[in-house]
C-alpha cells in the first residue's frame, strides 16, 4: 500500500502539472458572484457498532468558503472549517481540475486544529475522482493525532445520466495503524424547482467492507 507520503506527492504533482500546463476554466459569460450553500447528511448504519448521522453544512462565495460538520472527526464532536475555492483548471477538453485547501477547528470529545483539503477531477464530464481529507492535530496529546480521508471514483451511466456507480474508499489512522474500507457506491440524483430555483437533490449509497464484520451501509443524501 502507497503511504500518505508518496499519495501527498502524487496529488501534488498533479495540481501543479494543472496549474502550470492548464488553462483556468470560464463560462462565456461571467456573472456576478452568489452564495451557494449545500446541506449533506450521511447516515451510517454499521452491522457490529453504533449507528450515527453526520450532517454538514458549507457556504460558498467566489472564492471563499465555510463549512460546518458534526460526528465527524469523533462522534459528539462538531468542526467549522475556513478554506479558498481555487479556479478551476481545464487541462485539455477532457480533464477539469478542482482544489479547496481548509483549515479546521474542532471541538467537543476531541478538541484541536485540522488542515484539510478537497480536490476532484472530472475527466469527459462524466468521470469524477475526488477526495476529501485532514490531519487532526489533537491539542491535548500528540497520541491522539491522525488521518483520515473519504475518497470517491464514480461514473454517470451512459443511458441514464441521472445515475453514477463507482467504488468508495475511507481511510483513517485513527488508531495508530493504517485502517482502510472500500466497497462499491450507487448515487441517484434530482433537479427540483424551488421558488423559481433548482435545488439539486443527490441520494448516494455506499457499502463499505462488504462481507467483513466492519460492513457498514452508508446514506448520503445532499440539497444544494
Amino acid at each position: 500500500m502507497l503511504s500518505r507520503a508518496t499519495l501527498a506527492t502524487i496529488a501534488g504533482l498533479a495540481i501543479c502539472e494543472a496549474l502550470v500546463t492548464g488553462a483556468e476554466c470560464s463560462d462565456t459569460e461571467q456573472d456576478k458572484p452568489e452564495w451557494d450553500f449545500s446541506f449533506l447528511t450521511y447516515t451510517y448504519l454499521a452491522q457490529h457498532a453504533r449507528n450515527y448521522s453526520n450532517p454538514n453544512f458549507t457556504a460558498d462565495y467566489d472564492g471563499l468558503h465555510l463549512e460546518a460538520r458534526y460526528n465527524y472527526e469523533a462522534l459528539k464532536t462538531g468542526s467549522v472549517w475556513l478554506g479558498y475555492n481555487f479556479p478551476s483548471f481545464c487541462v485539455g477538453k477532457e480533464l477539469e481540475v478542482e482544489v479547496t485547501p481548509m483549515l479546521g477547528g474542532v471541538f467537543g470529545d476531541i478538541t484541536g486544529i485540522a488542515p484539510g483539503y478537497w480536490i476532484q477531477a472530472t475527466f469527459y464530464k462524466t468521470i469524477t475522482a475526488s477526495s476529501q481529507g485532514e490531519y487532526f492535530f489533537d491539542a491535548g496529546n500528540n497520541a491522539g493525532n491522525f488521518f483520515y480521508s473519504w475518497s470517491e471514483f464514480s461514473s454517470w451511466l451512459p443511458k441514464a445520466d441521472c445515475v453514477r456507480a463507482g467504488l468508495v474508499v475511507e481511510a483513517t489512522q485513527a488508531s495508530g495503524n493504517p485502517d482502510v474500507h472500500r466497497g462499491p457506491l450507487i448515487g441517484f440524483k434530482h433537479k427540483h424547482k424551488y421558488k423559481d430555483k433548482d435545488v439539486d437533490v443527490d441520494l448516494t449509497i455506499y457499502w463499505l467492507a462488504p462481507g467483513s464484520r466492519d460492513a457498514t451501509f452508508v446514506f448520503a443524501v445532499e440539497f444544494k
